[in-house]
């Protein structure tokens, strides 16, 4: 692994918000554009298994997941040793898994930058129902039940570096 001097490598974007935040949108319509690749554990999943609580019962989720985000990781690595900038669209719910991010991305050579989108429970709630009825990849049903349980395990972060992406800038 060659040194890297802070300031240098490309850039990689870890997006944290919760389910229906903006994270994809945003992704989509800003970064990709911009030349950044992004790897998404969820379509990862739908690639490889199918639709979750249609193809494959909703408790088997995170196990599936796993596979996905190893594959993710690896690509994440590959693209930053090749130079390129990424944006890993997943939620990083909890400072854990941002700071274990964060590692992975130092450790390969990129410069880690954490955009935050910061959305209450009523304008989660407005998107989930849209959202809802679609049947891609970033489309998780998402009930108000589940949500909830997002919410109280969610860790927004703070004094991580983080950078606020608000609501309706994109």
């Amino acid at each position: 692994m060659r040194t890297v001097l802070k300031g240098e490598g490309p850039v990689v974007y870890l997006l944290v918000g919760l389910t229906g935040a903006g994270k994809t949108t945003y992704a989509q319509r800003r970064l990709e554009p911009a030349g950044a690749v992004r790897l998404s554990a969820d379509e990862t999943v739908v690639r490889d298994h199918g639709r979750y609580g249609v193809d494959y019962p909703e408790d088997e989720y995170f196990e599936r997941e796993a596979s996905a985000i190893a594959e993710v990781r690896g690509r994440l690595v590959d693209l930053v040793g090749q130079g390129r900038s990424v944006v890993l669209d997943h939620g990083l719910w909890t400072r854990e898994a941002r700071v274990e991010w964060r590692k992975l991305v130092e450790d390969a050579g990129g410069r880690p930058r954490l955009l935050y989108f910061p959305v209450d429970r009523e304008e989660l709630l407005r998107r989930l129902a849209v959202r809802n009825r679609r049947r891609d990849a970033n489309a998780l049903a998402v009930s108000e039940r589940a949500l909830s349980d997002f919410i109280t395990r969610f860790e927004p972060p703070s004094g991580e570096g983080e950078e606020v992406v608000p609501p309706g800038s994109f």
